[in-house]
């Protein structure tokens, strides 16, 4: 299934900074609202949706730019009987104006009423489980995730998002298990072997961390989040320069940007030494 929400839970992963240089957990899942309304939009997949039609594209382009704009064209396009598809853009906008848990709440109750088929209602899901992260409640974005798994079983993004999940709640076995059957079905998807690493080296499995970062950047060697992630197996192994590199690099490639923020973090306290850590 392709969904543009993906870009919400990779652009704000954080794959969690050394305990040496001062934990700060797994994933960091809270971008602002211009974040998310500039640059994380989470907007409706191409088909299946729950709408289709010149009123849900005119809101979609709202949703992209203006999202207040949306949000009052949704309510006119809803009284006027826009449906489901009136109801999902007033969510989604609800969210690009950082009210997170409510347009968490409006779309899983969407995805449970609709009459759309299986893999749309997951869809919708699926946008939920991001909402909620990023409303910072880890739980109902993990139920909102099984719920879509149940309708789209073998939907690698769905595994992913709930390993995501599972990940914030420190239950770093049951995000493996997900993470292995994602790539039992899609060996190089870049961003689940970097979950993966992160999993095992919360696990304290550093090797396999390290084996699944090289196989992340064969496949992606961009993939801002595997660098910051083989910058922190780098200085657990005593590599600070390596690790620096990595998080420099990590910078470059995506600047402005949580994962970004984590790398400067980490180079500022690696800087600083023992003493300051």
């Amino acid at each position: 299934m392709q969904r543009q929400t993906r870009t919400v839970l990779l652009g704000a992963f954080a794959a969690a900074a050394l305990t040496a240089l001062g934990a700060i957990g797994w994933v960091a899942l809270t971008p602002t609202p211009a974040q998310t309304a500039e640059d994380h939009m989470p907007t409706p997949p191409q088909p299946p949706r729950l709408a289709d039609g010149p009123e849900f594209e005119r809101c979609l382009g709202l949703l992209r730019n203006d999202p207040e704009a949306a949000r009052a064209f949704a309510e006119a396009w809803g009284r006027a009987g826009g449906g489901e598809g009136a109801r999902q853009c007033q969510a989604l906008a609800l969210l690009s104006l950082g009210e997170p848990a409510l347009a968490a709440q409006r779309l899983e109750t969407l995805a449970t009423q609709s009459a759309a088929s299986s893999l749309a209602r997951a869809a919708v899901y699926a946008q939920a489980t991001q909402a909620w992260l990023m409303a910072g409640e880890a739980n109902r974005a993990y139920g909102a995730a099984t719920l879509a798994l149940t309708l789209s079983p073998e939907d690698v993004d769905l595994l992913v998002d709930r390993a995501v999940t599972l990940g914030s709640l420190s239950r770093y076995n049951e995000a493996i298990e997900d993470l292995d059957r994602a790539l039992a079905l899609d060996p190089n998807r870049a961003e689940a072997l970097v979950f993966r690493a992160a999993a095992n080296r919360h696990m304290d499995r550093v090797d396999l961390s390290a084996r699944d970062i090289e196989r992340a950047l064969q496949s992606d060697p961009a993939s801002a989040e595997a660098l910051l992630e083989r910058g922190i197996i780098r200085q657990l192994r005593g590599d600070t320069v390596g690790a620096r590199e990595d998080w420099q690099r990590a910078i470059t490639l995506s600047p402005n940007s949580p994962t970004a923020d984590l790398a400067a973090q980490n180079l500022a306290l690696n800087e600083a030494g023992p003493a300051r850590r």
